[in-house]
């Protein structure tokens, strides 16, 4: 099912904060605890330092006559069939918990808010992190999409191409009438005469709460069994189904059961050259398990749902199995951080790591400024000499801690020069602004160890510098998961 046109994804949110801290706030749940008055504890450690009580009743004698049972207490304790609907709900016995479904699950971008969102990183020069983008896809359904795999042990089933799934084949066998009737019939709904008679009471199914009608109405018996086939004949048989049936004295119960036996709806077959009616839902759902439903039942290998139909689906274990997926994604979303990295290279992107080997992508490939190039201008040093020393600074420090001791047109002319020569930096990947606008350098490329040279002392050898990594970045370079990765280069999220 294609989902509904929403609104696209707006990148703005990821720029009011930090990207690598920026989190869903979690609810507070003791917003209104006040705390314990100081009355309510002392009443409480008085009593915890009370001593337990020793006025104990003596034991009744054996063979006590306790006299006749009274009346009512015949009703406590019950024997027999009903003894276990009279049990307490936490004596009764349980049934066994099904385990969960084990099937692989993926979560995949949405095509068009995966579109929109690389659109808006290519508008700009911003780098943004790839761990809130994928959390940013997951958080709603529609920008996302499930795919479902089936497993030997664990079959997918669907109704025709486009129809309902689930795990549980007769699961949807039971349900494939009520799941797929418009596809199959034509359903027209009309009014009848009213309802004459004076009726008093009607009928009521304790579990659906379907009213049937009054008892002595001639159409009672044939929605009794409707009822019953529909809903019920695969659980219990029709005595048991009998005992469910309440009579309720009540006249808006009536007086809504006048109005809903003035409705008539008809089933008319779409699928046959001479179309057959049926007044009653029981007679189609016949017709339908007759004609249609020994091919309409497939089984499939895979399949691709949106996120919006996943929250959505009959089948409520593969629909707590995806809930459970969906919640290990958001809180580590390895998984959406993969599909993201291979679309956005398709598109064009760069994916590099940076602070502490965090992914990150840009529109702009990154690489180290090499200060030993011809041509550049001592402002263009000053820049990158000043970034390295103030990492992760922004545009408004930076500007202050370059532009000193200047005023008047002096200082507009800096400014703009400043500003001019920063976006090349940037545009040229030796500068990365990052979406909450702060600036860095990017990490330099890490160099194999040196051979040990024979005849040189292990002195000597360890004296010899070893890597490029500015002073800056040395922390964050200790605490990288793969030390050997260049920044310059694509990144893997195998590592992360």
């Amino acid at each position: 099912m294609p989902p509904e046109e929403k609104a696209p994804i707006d990148l703005l949110d990821l720029k009011l904060l930090p990207a690598w801290v920026k989190e869903t706030p979690d609810a507070k749940a003791y917003e209104h605890y006040q705390g314990e008055t100081e009355e309510r504890g002392r009443d409480q450690r008085d009593r915890n330092r009370r001593p337990p009580s020793t006025d104990r009743r003596p034991p009744r004698p054996e063979g006590r006559d306790r006299g006749p049972r009274r009346p009512q207490d015949r009703h406590r304790r019950p024997s027999g069939p009903d003894k276990d609907r009279q049990r307490p709900r936490e004596d009764r016995p349980r049934a066994p918990e099904k385990p969960p479904l084990d099937i692989p699950i993926r979560f995949v971008p949405q095509t068009n808010a995966f579109e929109n969102v690389a659109a808006q990183i290519k508008g700009d020069m911003l780098a943004y992190s790839l761990f809130s983008l994928a959390r940013l896809f997951l958080q709603k359904a529609e920008r996302y999409d499930v795919h479902l795999a089936a497993k030997p042990e664990t079959p997918l089933y669907q109704l025709g191409e486009k129809g309902a799934i689930s795990a549980d084949k007769q699961f949807l066998e039971n349900n494939a009438f009520r799941f797929a009737e418009k596809d199959f019939y034509k359903i027209d709904i009309s009014q009848s005469d009213p309802i004459k008679g004076n009726f008093t009471a009607v009928a009521r199914e304790r579990v659906t709460g379907t009213i049937l009608g009054p008892t002595n109405y001639h159409d009672y018996q044939r929605k009794l069994r409707g009822l019953f086939e529909q809903r019920f004949s695969r659980r219990m048989n029709f005595q048991e189904f009998q005992r469910q049936i309440e009579i309720v004295n009540d006249a808006e119960l009536v007086e809504k059961w006048k109005q809903d036996a003035q409705t008539v709806t008809t089933f008319t077959t779409l699928r046959e050259e001479t179309p057959q009616s049926f007044t009653s839902a029981t007679e189609a759902e016949k017709h339908f398990r007759q004609n249609y439903l020994p091919n309409v039942v497939r089984t499939i290998e895979e399949t691709m749902i949106d996120g919006v139909t996943s929250r959505n689906l009959p089948d409520r274990a593969l629909r707590s199995a995806i809930e459970n997926a969906w919640t290990a994604q958001t809180r580590s979303p390895s998984q959406m951080m993969a599909e993201l990295s291979n679309r956005l290279r398709e598109a064009g992107l760069h994916i590099f790591r940076h602070r502490k080997g965090m992914l990150f992508v840009s529109p702009v490939r990154v690489r180290p400024f090499a200060h030993e190039e011809a041509g550049v201008s001592a402002q263009v040093r000053a820049i990158v000499e000043t970034i390295a020393a103030n990492p992760r600074t922004n545009r408004k420090d930076f500007a202050e801690k370059v532009l000193v001791d200047l005023s008047g047109e002096e200082l507009e002319a800096r400014k703009l020069s400043l500003a001019s020569d920063l976006k090349w930096l940037i545009s040229e990947g030796y500068v990365i602004e990052f979406n909450d606008g702060s600036l860095d350098l990017p990490r330099a490329k890490k160099q194999a160890p040196a051979p040990i040279e024979a005849g040189v002392s292990p002195a000597e050898n360890a004296a010899t510098p070893q890597s490029e990594t500015p002073a800056a970045d040395t922390a964050a370079a200790t605490e990288e998961p793969a030390a050997t990765t260049e920044d310059s280069e694509p990144a893997e999220i195998g590592g992360s």
